[in-house]
């Protein structure tokens, strides 16, 4: 099978614990052959069929830098891929835009994940407002004196994000007491011109917030990661821990109704975020996590999480 992940570039993958790595050296250990590309290197032939300048890959490593080493460029149409994976990370700026819509292109010629139209539709923040049972109080908003008004009626106490951010950029504990709270709704909100999100602030982050990774519709593995004692939030990239993380069966209950849900939406692989039970976040462009829950639960072989992925493409895909 041919596999075409679209991606950030090589060099910006951290090898320990990436995930598209990790998938890719799955797929090319069972002899599939994996291209890569940019999504700005995405382009419609004249008869309107998605194609790109590609690099094959011929070799991954988790333990140095660069994680992927290829090889020659070559042109690849995309109705010659089995299957083709968007995993470029954060933000859903106008050229990624514009990249699911040429990537709509291919639909019913390739195996997508995810599928263009979904991730357009779902934002990582808003998707939450799916599940309404599921998740804290939350507002969304630009002005300032409702923002002031919610964290007044949470009794002083609020997380405030960008719902543009990734990895844990522009999170911001916020407090009533704290001189510091108007700059920080009016560097959040941009002065009343960005909408940010506004969610009651949960005790239980100090204890961990849970990473779920979805694979069509179904819970596959779950890392808790915790945050250093100066930091709110969990991100291992910004010193949070990973500890081993088993699903509580309120959790699991969670998973069904969102994992319905996404996999009705197209959206095949997902990392929900969970903190004390509630959903804060829906992560469908390009969640991670595989290497850290192989490496706490010890999984070896098909436990693996690379190779329960690589499994459910060679089931799903269009060709091989």
């Amino acid at each position: 099978m041919r596999i075409l992940v679209v991606m950030d570039p090589p060099e910006r993958l951290h090898p320990e614990g990436d995930t598209t790595v990790v998938v890719i050296e799955e797929a090319l250990r069972r002899g599939h052959e994996v291209e890569i590309c940019r999504h700005t290197a995405l382009s419609l032939e004249a008869d309107g069929i998605p194609a790109a300048d590609v690099f094959a890959v011929t070799a991954t490593s988790t333990t140095r830098r660069p994680a992927i080493t290829v090889g020659e460029t070559r042109r690849r149409r995309l109705d010659q891929c089995g299957a083709v994976l968007m995993r470029t990370d954060p933000p859903f700026d106008l050229d990624y835009f514009f990249a699911t819509q040429l990537l709509e292109r291919a639909r019913g010629q390739t195996l997508l994940v995810n599928d263009p139209r979904a991730l357009r539709e779902a934002n990582e923040k808003l998707y939450i407002f799916n599940f309404p049972t599921w998740i804290a109080p939350t507002v969304v908003s630009r002005s300032l004196p409702e923002l002031r008004a919610f964290l007044a009626a949470e009794g002083g106490q609020m997380i405030v994000k960008p719902l543009d951010g990734a990895g844990g950029s522009g999170i911001f504990h916020v407090r009533a007491e704290d001189r510091n709270t108007n700059a920080i709704l009016e560097v959040s909100t941009d002065g009343g011109k960005r909408w940010c999100m506004a969610q009651r602030y949960l005790p239980e982050a100090r204890e961990g917030d849970k990473r779920i990774l979805l694979l069509d519709g179904e819970p596959i593995g779950a890392v808790l990661r915790v945050p250093r004692g100066d930091e709110t939030r969990g991100n291992l990239h910004v010193g949070g821990t990973a500890v081993k993380a088993p699903l509580s069966e309120r959790e699991r209950a969670l998973c069904a109704a969102v994992g319905a849900r996404c996999k009705a939406d197209g959206l095949y692989f997902v990392g929900i975020d969970v903190i004390g039970e509630r959903l804060t976040e829906v992560n469908v462009t390009s969640p991670t996590g595989m290497q850290e829950i192989d490496r706490l639960e010890n999984h070896t072989g098909a436990a693996r999480m690379p190779s329960v992925m690589v499994d459910w493409l060679e089931r799903r895909a269009t060709k091989h």
